[in-house]
């Protein structure tokens, strides 16, 4: 298997929508994916944090998989995420989304556990060699407590099908470190949406992003402005959007990203529990901050969306 995959550019995490008795809407679903596509990004990841992932069965996860493939059309690439208790849970799942068409899978580490880098290593390890499927490592400290450190990456370069790390700990000295050891042996990717532009700066080359749901076009906007090293008029619209790019860093940013969503009517702000709406103070707040947002819009120069 190749070890460069052709992935770049913005990849929103795009949202499950759910009917208001909690099961799955997938034609809203299918439409939320159809959109953003529309508005020009460059790839999907599917049952990400945003979509939901650990709030859904393993037959859910494989229909929304292939509701995303289908959106797709082949007109830009699907991954879907990976999060599981165990090793051998998350290679099943990685075969099975495989099946239905996917072009990769954003691995997490065994949730709940908290494993040493050793352990967190051989966890990659393990689905690289029961998983025939090209994987993005996804670093997600913060919220998942585990963390894939440079080290650790590093360590996985002899892994054929580990092409890409998914970097949310914040800290862009990591793509760094990792091209000081092995080069572009990793194809990197931003994790998260407060520090987009930095991570560009110091190697970046796509964005899996929570906000480019609510902002697809000003999303693959800033990216390709930054990319092709145009860091001032990246800034403008970057400056601009900031305030909604902070609601990724939080623990409920899936509430807050489909709030944004349903304000700006791309989907519904229902979650499942034991995600629960945002309380009248946080959601005043977002609401507030969007339409500051939305109120002050600016024009977009042309990257060739």
């Amino acid at each position: 298997m190749s070890k460069r995959v052709n992935w770049s550019g913005v990849f929103p995490a795009v949202t499950t929508q759910f009917n208001d008795d909690f099961s799955i809407n997938y034609e809203k679903t299918h439409q939320v994916i159809s959109n953003v596509i529309r508005d020009g990004v460059s790839g999907l990841v599917v049952c990400g944090s945003v979509g939901e992932n650990t709030s859904l069965t393993t037959e859910e996860k494989i229909a929304v998989t292939e509701v995303a493939v289908d959106a797709s059309g082949g007109r830009v690439p699907v991954i879907c995420g990976v999060a599981e208790f165990t090793s051998i849970a998350a290679a099943k799942t990685a075969n099975a989304v495989r099946q239905v068409g996917v072009d990769g899978v954003m691995l997490m580490p065994a949730l709940v556990y908290g494993s040493k880098p050793h352990e967190t290593a051989e966890h990659y390890r393990y689905v690289a060699r029961h998983a025939d499927v090209p994987l993005m490592v996804y670093n997600n400290p913060p919220i998942y407590k585990n963390d894939v450190t440079a080290e650790i990456l590093i360590s996985l370069a002899d892994c054929d099908n580990v092409v890409c790390f998914k970097d949310s700990s914040g800290d862009t000295r990591r793509f760094i470190d990792v091209r000081n050891e092995v080069g572009d042996r990793f194809v990197l990717f931003a994790g998260l949406d407060d520090v987009v532009q930095e991570s560009i700066a110091v190697g970046a080359e796509g964005w899996v992003s929570g906000m480019s749901n609510v902002f697809p076009r000003e999303g693959e906007t800033i990216f390709r402005l930054a990319r092709a090293g145009r860091f001032a008029e990246a800034m403008t619209i970057y400056q601009w959007l900031m305030p909604i790019l902070h609601l990724d860093a939080r623990a409920d940013l899936v509430q807050c990203i489909k709030l944004c969503e349903e304000i700006v009517g791309r989907g519904s702000a229902l979650t499942r529990p034991p995600r629960l709406p945002l309380l009248k103070e946080e959601h005043d707040y977002v609401q507030a901050i969007m339409r500051k947002c939305l109120d002050n819009r600016p024009a977009l120069p042309d990257v060739g969306l």
